[in-house]
C-alpha cells in the first residue's frame, strides 16, 4: 500500500505593504490612508522635529547630559506613523528607543530626558498619559501589551495597546508568549517589530530561519503584516487597520516593519562600521523616510522649506527647554526614592530611609 506523503504547510513570501515611491510618487492609492492636509502636514512636522530632536539627543549624551539613548534616525515612520494612528486612549508600552512615541503620545520630552539620565521621576507618568516606562529588557515589553489588552477587553473598553521591540526581540520567549495569549483570548494588541536589520551586530539573516517576522503571526492564529516602515503613510494604514481589526473583538495584529536605523544601536559603544558596509548604508538612505515623505508633500503643495525650517528651529529650541528642565529637577536621594515607591511605605523601608536620614 501506498503511504501517503507527510502534510507540509506550505509557505509563501510577503511584500511590504507601500503607498509611496521612495520618489515620493503614490504607487498604491488603494491603500492610501483617510488623512486630511493638515494631517499629513502634521505628519510631517513630527517626523522633521523628531529627527532634529534625535541629533541634539546625540550631542547631549556625547556632552554627558544624558545617559543611554538609542538613536532613531530612520526610524521616524514607523515610530511617529505608529502613534499618529492610535486614539490617545490606546495604551502604548514601548522598548528603549521608543521615546518619539511615547512623547507625542503625551509624555513631556523633559521627563523621557530624565529616564535616560536614570532619574526616579522620570518614570512618574502623569495619570492622564497613556505609556508605561521604556522597557529595558529585550521583548518584555510585549507581555505587559498583552496584559494591558486583556484588561480593556475584560472591561469591553473599545481601546487597543501596542508595543514595539526589534528584529532581535521577535527571538526572545516574551515575544512569543504574547502572541499566544493574544491569539488565544482574542485580544485587542498591536505587536510592532520594527525590522532594522541589526540586533544590536547580529543582521537579521541570523536571527531566524523564518521567511519574515510577519509570518510568525501564523503560529500564534493572530493577523501577520509586513509594511515597508520608510512609508509614514503605509505604516499609518497598518496600524489603522490593526486598531480596527482589535477594537471589533477580532484579534490581535503583528506588524513587521521593515526599517533602518541610520546610526549606532546606541551611544553606549556602539560601531555600526564593523558590522554595516557603507553600500549598504547608503541604499537606506535613499529611502529615508523624511525625503520620501516630502516629496509627496511639495508635490501638492502642502510644504515649504520655509515651514520645514520653522519646525527645525522649534525643535532645537524645545529640546534646549526640555533638557534644561530635567537638569533643574532635583537631584535624587535613597529617601526620596523609597518614598515614590509605594502610597504608604512599608516599615522596613521607613527604617532602611531613616539610617539615610540619620
Amino acid at each position: 500500500m501506498e503511504m501517503s506523503k507527510p502534510y507540509v504547510v506550505g509557505v509563501q513570501e510577503v511584500q511590504p505593504l507601500s503607498v509611496l515611491g521612495t520618489d515620493g510618487t503614490v504607487t498604491n492609492p488603494e491603500a492610501m490612508p483617510n488623512l486630511t492636509d493638515d494631517q499629513l502636514k502634521e505628519l510631517m512636522r513630527r517626523m522633521v522635529f523628531t529627527r532634529t530632536w534625535d541629533q541634539r539627543a546625540v550631542n547631549l549624551t556625547r556632552q554627558g547630559r544624558l545617559g543611554f539613548y538609542a538613536p532613531v534616525s530612520g526610524q521616524e515612520a514607523t515610530m511617529v506613523g505608529s502613534e499618529f494612528a492610535l486614539n490617545k486612549d490606546d495604551f502604548i508600552c514601548p522598548g528603549y528607543r521608543d521615546m518619539p512615541q511615547i512623547v507625542w503620545h503625551g509624555l513631556p520630552m523633559y521627563q523621557a530626558f530624565l529616564y535616560s539620565r536614570g532619574h526616579q521621576h522620570g518614570g512618574q507618568i502623569p495619570q492622564d498619559v497613556h505609556v508605561l516606562m521604556p522597557q529595558i529588557i529585550i521583548g518584555a515589553q510585549y507581555l505587559h501589551a498583552m496584559g494591558v489588552a486583556m484588561a480593556f477587553k475584560q472591561r469591553g473598553e473599545q481601546r487597543v495597546s501596542i508595543t514595539y521591540t526589534g528584529d532581535g526581540g521577535s527571538s526572545e520567549g516574551d515575544f512569543y508568549e504574547a502572541l499566544n495569549f493574544a491569539g488565544a483570548f482574542k485580544l485587542p494588541s498591536i505587536f510592532m517589530v520594527q525590522n532594522n536589520g541589526y540586533a544590536i551586530t547580529t543582521p537579521f539573516s541570523k536571527q531566524t530561519a523564518a521567511l519574515s517576522v510577519a509570518h510568525k503571526a501564523v503560529a500564534a492564529g493572530i493577523e501577520g503584516v509586513q509594511v515597508d516602515g520608510m512609508d509614514v503613510l503605509a505604516v499609518v494604514k497598518a496600524v489603522q487597520d490593526a486598531a480596527e481589526r482589535g477594537r471589533k473583538g477580532e484579534g490581535a495584529t503583528l506588524i513587521e516593519a521593515i526599517t533602518y536605523r541610520f546610526l549606532p544601536h546606541s551611544m553606549s559603544g556602539d560601531d555600526p562600521s564593523k558590522y554595516r558596509t557603507k553600500e549598504e548604508t547608503a541604499e537606506w538612505e535613499l529611502k529615508d523616510p523624511l525625503n520620501r515623505f516630502r516629496n509627496y508633500l511639495v508635490s501638492k503643495g502642502l510644504w515649504t522649506e520655509e515651514e520645514e525650517a520653522k519646525v527645525v528651529e522649534d525643535a532645537k529650541n524645545t529640546v534646549a527647554e526640555q533638557i534644561k528642565k530635567a537638569e533643574e529637577t532635583e537631584k535624587m536621594t535613597v529617601p526620596g526614592l523609597i518614598d515614590s515607591m509605594f502610597e504608604t511605605t512599608p516599615q522596613h523601608l521607613e527604617e532602611q530611609k531613616a539610617d539615610y536620614l540619620a
